[in-house]
Parts: C-alpha cells; sequence; structure tokens
C-alpha cells in the first residue's frame, strides 16, 4: 500500500445516512420558455408558439414553492438560480413577484446570490435595470459565440453586434456577470475559438463559463450531426482557452468555470459541494437532506401539466430516497468537478456517511493516478480532470459499472 493510500478494505460497508446538520440550501427556478430551440440544447426548453402564459406559471411558481416548504421548514436559503429556457423572455415583473415570494416565504440570506439567465435578443436596457431593480444580483448571459458564421450554425437569435450590446449593458447594470462561451463548435478552428474567447474576456466579465460543445440525445444535433472539430483539436482549444483565461486573471475552480477573485458561484459551487437545493418549475430537479436520508424529487415537464399539477397541490411526478450505496457516487460525481478538490471532512458533512465508506474506489482512483490527497484534502489531478468520467465509474455500485 503506497503511503497516501487509504487504510481499510471496505468499498460501500453497509450504511445509513446521517446528518447532524444539514447542508446549505439553494433554489433554483425553471423558466421553460425561450424563443427559439437551439438545435444542440436538451434542456426541458420550449419555444415561445403564442402568448407566454406568464401570470399563471408565476402563480404555478409560488403554489410549488407553498406545497414544498414542509420539505424546508426554517432552511435558509443562501442562492436563487432562475434557469431554463430563456427566463429573461419574461417580464421584471413577473422575475420580482417570483423574488418577493420567496423573500415572504423563506428565510432568505440577507447577501444572497440570485442569478438570472439571459440571452441576447430577449431585453433591452429598462429591462435589465429593472431586473436589478426587483432583486437579480447576478446575471448569465448565453453569449455562445461572437463569430456571426458560427452564431448561425448554433441557431441563436442574436447577431454579434446584439451580443456585445448585452454585455455591455449587463456590465452597466450588474456588478457581477457570468459569459458562456462555447467552443468546438461546426468547423470551427482552434484561432476562432481562441478569438471568441480573447473577445470575451476583453469585455471584462467577472465569470466566464467555457463549454465544449457535444451532441446529447434528443436533440437536433444528434440526428443530424454537423461537421466537428477532431479529438486533437478541441484538446488543442480547451487547453489554450485555459492558458488565455489563466493569464487573464480567471482562476480555473470547475471542470467549465473560470473566475475572478471571489467571483466564484455560490450557486453551482452548493452544487458541486453536493449542498441541497429545491427546484420549482416544470421539469425542476430537488436533492433534499433530512436527518436520516436523501430525497430527490422531479418536477412534471410539460408546462401545461406542470402548471395544472402544481396548482392542485402537487407539481412532484417523481421521488426517490438515494441509497447509501448511491451516495459516494452522486458525491463524487460533483466534487471531483472542482479543480481543487474538497476537504475531507466534506464528505461526511454533505453525504451523511463517513469516508471510509467509499474505501475501495478511493485506493483504486488513487492507484490509476486521479487523484492526489494529503491528511486534509482530495483533488483530482490532471489526469483525473481529463478522463473525469473514468474516474466517476469507479465509484458506482459495483452491479452498476
Amino acid at each position: 500500500m503506497s503511503p497516501t493510500q487509504f487504510s481499510g478494505s471496505s468499498i460501500l460497508d453497509a450504511q445509513s445516512v446521517r446528518f447532524s446538520v444539514l447542508p446549505p440550501l439553494s433554489l433554483y427556478i425553471h423558466i421553460p420558455w425561450c424563443v427559439r430551440k437551439c438545435p444542440y440544447c436538451d434542456f426541458n426548453s420550449h419555444e415561445i408558439r403564442a402568448e407566454t402564459p406568464e401570470q399563471r406559471y408565476v402563480d404555478a411558481l409560488i403554489a410549488d414553492l407553498e406545497s414544498a416548504l414542509p420539505l424546508i421548514w426554517g432552511r435558509k436559503v443562501y442562492t436563487v438560480f432562475f434557469g431554463g429556457g430563456t427566463p429573461s423572455v419574461f417580464s421584471a415583473h413577473g422575475i420580482e413577484q417570483i423574488i418577493n415570494a420567496v423573500r415572504a416565504r423563506v428565510p432568505l440570506a440577507i447577501d444572497a446570490e440570485i442569478t438570472l439567465e439571459a440571452n441576447p435578443g430577449t431585453f433591452e436596457t429598462e429591462k435589465f435595470t429593472a431586473y436589478r431593480d426587483a432583486g437579480v444580483t447576478r446575471l448569465s448571459i448565453g453569449i455562445q459565440s461572437l463569430n456571426p458564421r458560427h452564431l448561425k450554425a448554433l441557431g441563436r437569435i442574436h447577431d454579434e453586434r446584439e451580443a456585445r450590446a448585452a454585455i455591455e449593458i449587463g456590465m452597466r447594470s450588474f456588478e457581477n456577470i457570468n459569459l458562456d462561451i462555447m467552443y468546438g463548435l461546426p468547423e470551427q478552428s482552434v484561432a476562432e475559438a481562441l478569438a471568441d474567447m480573447r473577445a470575451a474576456i476583453a469585455c471584462a466579465p467577472q465569470h466566464i463559463s467555457a463549454y465544449h460543445l457535444t451532441l446529447e440525445p434528443n436533440t437536433f444535433f444528434h440526428r443530424y450531426p454537423p461537421r466537428l472539430p477532431d479529438d486533437d483539436q478541441t484538446a488543442q482549444m480547451q487547453q489554450e482557452i485555459e492558458d488565455v483565461l489563466a493569464t487573464a486573471g480567471y482562476r480555473h475552480y470547475e471542470t467549465s468555470a473560470f473566475a475572478q477573485t471571489g467571483r466564484q458561484s455560490r450557486h453551482n459551487m452548493n452544487y458541486w459541494t453536493f449542498g441541497d437545493y429545491l427546484g420549482i418549475g416544470a421539469g425542476a430537479h430537488s436533492k433534499l437532506s433530512l436527518p436520516d436520508k436523501i430525497t430527490r424529487q422531479a418536477r412534471y415537464k410539460q408546462p401545461r401539466q406542470y402548471m395544472e399539477s402544481a396548482m392542485s397541490g402537487n407539481a412532484v411526478q417523481e421521488e426517490h430516497d438515494v441509497t447509501a450505496r448511491d451516495v459516494p457516487f452522486e458525491f463524487m460525481m460533483n466534487a471531483l468537478r472542482l479543480i481543487d478538490g474538497f476537504p475531507l471532512t466534506l464528505f461526511e458533512e454533505r453525504a451523511g456517511m463517513p469516508l471510509t465508506s467509499a474505501l475501495r474506489p478511493l485506493n483504486t482512483a488513487e492507484q490509476k493516478g486521479y487523484i492526489t490527497r494529503d491528511h486534509a484534502r482530495l483533488a483530482p489531478t490532471i489526469l483525473g480532470q481529463r478522463f473525469l468520467n473514468d474516474l466517476l465509474q469507479l465509484f458506482l455500485p459495483e452491479e452498476d459499472q
């Protein structure tokens, strides 16, 4: 056994989940509509084909939240995230109604981070300012590219001019901005990917998310694959993008996330450190810890069915408890995305069981060079970051491998 190997031999001893202190709680709010469904998108989003039933949906969200209160009673909410779809298709008044309803029903932290996803082409200057006045503290803008050819290939509704205008208006209205940029786009060169990233950096946002385009099932691109750069090209893109972001002062803290000092996404950090979250809205998912178990929920996906179900008092379509054998995999699936890893004490705090419950996969991962650890911390190596799926599979229960 190597000096850094964990002692013990059990992979998943008979365990039950127990929490003395529950993990931090976040709130996710899903707005399912968008102007146009992008060909690469596998999220629960629906093109607007008629007038959006905004008020009816807001009422359903509030009813959904009220029905969920017994599961989170008394717990403080530290972050709120409006995702989609495109939440900025809703009016500032609608967003304000939702935030006010949240404040009236749960203890919302005074310094809560409240993020709204927005896309160029679905707002104007006054609307962004109104979002800020409604209580939104952080804006996440889906730029994806600043190259006209690639914007067209991705089916985006905005052009380069609108993208730059959105960033400029967002930077004037908010002190905390994220830009989403994708690479590995159809027929994209390494130089074009770097040009996109340099253009994003020049705008000086506090946070940049750099995503590799993947062909997800049940998308147009999966059915009709475009011509994409090969693996060597995308690997070069990834490395050079990471280098240029580091040079510009953006710290790589999660697989696809880069931030200026102190500007990490607090909401997403709660996901990656296996915190709890209540998800409301069509198709939203929840992960909630109770003193003796972890429960997962999924809301009805179709907006109409969701609204009807929420207003009748039960928006939850599926619910199940996470088995003790699955907890290590679910924890590692999140925490090992963090470049600096996690303190060893976090596992027991957030998983509700001792780290000894996952000794065998930890030892195997260390032997393969996927992780490193000392007496206080565990982190993925560069090899583990590059082969994250292989690393995570080690933590699956043996019957699922």
